[in-house]
C-alpha cells in the first residue's frame, strides 16, 4: 500500500506564494497519474493540477498562470508551486495518484473526478488572508 504525505501548507497573505510537496512512501512507486485536489468548506473536492508519467499536465482554469505542478522522480515527490495566491485559494489541498493507464493521457486531467484516484494523502491546509 502506497502512502502519500503532503507538506508545505500554511497561512499567507494575498499575493504570496507556497510550495506544496507530496512524497510517496515507496521508492519504486511510479504512478501513471498524480495530481492535486482541493476542498474548501462546504464545497466539493475539485481538481487543481495533474501530471502524468509522460510529463503532460492539466490545470484548472483558476490555476493556469499561477500554479505549477512538477515532479522530482529521484525524490519520488510531487510539487505544486502556487504564486499570486488569492483568498479564494483557501482550502485543504490533497495529493492523489492512480496507476491505471487504460484511460490514457486524456483522463489524467482535472475533470476526472476524485473517485478515479486510488491513493490519497491526508491533506495540507492552505489559508490565504487579505
Amino acid at each position: 500500500q502506497v502512502q502519500l504525505v503532503e507538506s508545505g501548507g500554511g497561512s499567507v497573505q494575498s499575493g504570496g506564494s507556497l510550495r506544496l510537496s507530496c512524497e510517496a512512501s515507496s521508492d519504486t512507486y511510479r504512478p501513471f497519474c498524480m495530481g492535486w485536489f482541493r476542498q474548501a468548506p462546504g464545497k466539493e473536492r475539485e481538481g487543481v493540477a495533474m501530471l502524468d508519467s509522460d510529463g503532460l499536465t492539466s490545470y484548472a482554469e483558476y490555476a493556469k498562470g499561477r500554479f505549477t505542478i512538477s515532479r522530482d522522480s529521484a525524490k519520488n515527490t510531487l510539487y505544486l508551486q502556487m504564486n499570486s495566491l488569492k483568498t479564494e485559494d483557501t482550502a485543504m489541498y490533497y495529493c492523489a495518484a492512480y496507476d491505471d493507464m487504460s484511460g490514457g493521457h486524456y483522463l489524467c486531467a482535472v475533470f476526472n473526478p476524485p473517485l478515479a484516484y486510488k491513493y490519497w494523502g491526508q491533506g495540507t491546509q492552505v489559508t490565504v488572508s487579505s
